[in-house]
């Protein structure tokens, strides 16, 4: 017997391009250097699923269907680690960093709450569209392949043309400009070095440059600090390699990026899924492709019957524990409020 969402049939959007007529899907990263259009869905944790369509047109993002989208209620989002486990995380991640372990983290937590059965992640993307746009906004929706994302990513993971490859990473948040700390330059800058590191792996030697560093960038509700980090991949280097080199992305992970990795492991209580991994897709007959990162997404577990959200901020020798929590909170409100249909779009 088909669940609900089985009877949906396979999408991607992102921005105002739209596919459809699911091909193949397949977890070899080789794939996006071969040919046609395929969407890209990287977990955190490293799995990968790449989805080949067959039909691409421009199509702009539908108005949301009233009562079409139900949320869950604000009151039934439960997170992974609550204010105590979180504050005492970024207490644990302070004392790594005395040590000379580490010296960035980012700690992050994931929201769940109850979602109906017929629940459609392209209608939350439609919300969200008005709601909280976005540069990387995007659906894949592949309900037999387990993968349902609705994203309204702000950040560039990888973009490529040709060999020419390119990162954006965001470090540093606030409701203001003005709000914006000397604390979160340090860590622009210290974010800014480790992509530099990771693209100079399969990048041709000397071709890795910043052309922008610390660039203020207003969203809906808040503003980031965005660096551009650019370079020409190597002779022989292509997507399986790039990934390898960058995944998973330096923002979300801390510096240096293993030592982030185990403290993470050893701190968060939930997976984070394609939160913090990265969305986006390829067009393999062009040699172009555009990841985002994965924050600022939803996406629904079957399994658990829930849809769920992640927050998360950066954790530096800097850091007061409930700044850092309020600076979740921050980047969870507005989208939750969207979700649970709060949010007067």
């Amino acid at each position: 017997m088909h669940s609900p969402s089985s009877t949906l049939p396979p999408l991607a959007r992102f921005g105002s391009r739209v596919a459809t007529g699911l091909l193949d899907v397949t977890s070899d990263p080789s794939a996006l250097d071969s040919s046609g259009f395929w969407a890209v869905a990287a977990d955190f944790e490293g799995g990968l699923t790449c989805a080949r369509f067959a039909d691409v047109r421009e199509a702009p993002v539908p108005l949301p269907v009233p009562g079409k989208w139900r949320g869950p209620a604000p009151a039934d989002w439960m997170s992974s680690l609550g204010h105590d486990a979180y504050t005492e995380g970024v207490r644990t991640i302070r004392a790594h960093i005395a040590a000379g372990d580490v010296y960035q983290v980012n700690l992050c937590r994931v929201l769940s709450a109850p979602i109906a059965p017929d629940a459609d992640v392209d209608e939350l993307t439609a919300l969200l569209a008005r709601g909280n746009p976005a540069p990387y906004a995007g659906t894949i929706r592949l309900p037999e392949h387990g993968v349902e994302i609705a994203t309204a990513s702000p950040e560039l993971f990888l973009r490529r043309e040709g060999r020419v490859v390119e990162s954006g990473p965001i470090k540093g948040t606030g409701r203001t400009e003005a709000e914006l700390t000397e604390k979160d330059h340090a860590e622009n800058v210290m974010i800014v070095d480790l992509v530099r590191n990771d693209l100079g792996r399969v990048c041709v030697t000397g071709s890795v440059t910043v052309p922008e560093l610390c660039v203020v960038e207003k969203h809906p509700g808040l503003v980031h600090l965005v660096s551009t980090v650019a370079g020409e991949l190597r002779p022989g280097a292509g997507w399986p390699e790039l990934l390898d080199a960058a995944f998973p992305p330096g923002s979300v992970t801390g510096a240096p990026k293993s030592s982030s990795l185990r403290i993470i492991d050893a701190l968060e209580t939930a997976p984070r899924g394609p939160y913090c991994g990265g969305i986006g897709w390829v067009d393999a007959d062009r040699g172009t492709g555009e990841l985002a990162v994965g924050i600022r997404s939803f996406w629904i577990d079957r399994a658990e019957g829930v849809l769920r959200y992640g927050a998360g901020a950066g954790i530096t020798w800097g850091s007061d524990p409930e700044d850092e929590w309020r600076e979740t909170e921050l980047k969870a409100a507005r989208l939750l409020e969207v979700a649970s249909g709060t949010y007067e779009v």
